[in-house]
């Protein structure tokens, strides 16, 4: 295999098969030949980001990150993603590990949104997400970058979302109401201009349940797409036959 890229572990399983999933439909493939080259590591037993964070546990998920981005350059991957916005804190520790790219899912997230929703009109980006990933303030350096003023909600608020991401989606179940709710707090009570879904697992809700009308962004859909354009870059730069090229 040539030009492939790696899924890295350390996010939910159901997290994982809703990433693969919408890339897999972003590449609009009609025969198995168009679809991307890439390996999963699905690493269900990755420790939870959050309890390390927050100190409520001393499973350290870095080593078996590091065994992941180790494997991942030995079989000789082209880039890396991991669409874990938490696991996020340790992106830079990953990084010197090996000289394979591994994309910023927080920075393409927060460069989708200067072009949809620029901070000059949204100004105010609800944030959404574990609370480890507000602790470690892994989009505070973007999205201050860009203008940004990214809202965190109060403890209610975010035992809220707390409850979407590991009582909800990490259990298997969808409820749209409550997803719903969560949006409409942001955007009406907190008056956000946008809502950032800084969690896979929220991500996994967005993608059940698409809600076009309002200001979401959603950062597994934007690494999902910045993946797909990086991928088909390497195979139409290397693809002998010209007719091909795109596909």
């Amino acid at each position: 295999m040539r030009n492939f890229f790696v899924v890295l572990g350390g996010m939910g399983t159901l997290a994982t098969e809703s990433f693969v999933r919408v890339l897999d439909r972003l590449t609009g493939a009609h025969r198995d030949q168009d679809f991307l080259d890439y390996v999963v590591f699905n690493h269900a037993t990755v420790p939870d980001r959050t309890d390390f964070i927050l100190g409520r546990s001393k499973d350290d998920p870095f080593p078996y990150l590091a065994e992941d981005v180790r494997q991942a350059t030995a079989i000789g991957a082209s880039f890396m993603v991991m669409a874990c916005n938490t696991a996020h804190q340790i992106l830079p520790r990953l990084q010197a590990l090996t000289p394979v790219p591994i994309l910023s899912m927080p920075q393409a997230t927060i460069d989708w949104a200067d072009r949809h929703y620029p901070a000059k009109s949204h100004p105010r980006m609800g944030y959404m997400g574990t609370e480890g990933s507000r602790h470690a303030a892994i989009y505070q350096g973007p999205a201050d970058s860009a203008g940004y003023r990214l809202v965190d909600p109060d403890q209610a608020l975010q035992d809220r979302v707390s409850a979407l991401i590991y009582d909800d989606v990490k259990e298997g179940r969808l409820d749209r109401d409550r997803y719903l709710g969560v949006l409409n707090a942001f955007l009406n009570d907190y008056h956000c201009d946008s809502v950032l879904l800084g969690c896979t697992e929220l991500s996994v809700l967005n993608e059940a349940y698409p809600m076009p009308q309002l200001p979401i962004v959603d950062s597994q859909a934007v690494l999902a797409q910045v993946t797909l354009d990086r991928a088909r870059a390497l195979r139409n730069r290397n693809d002998p036959d010209p007719s091909t090229a795109g596909r």
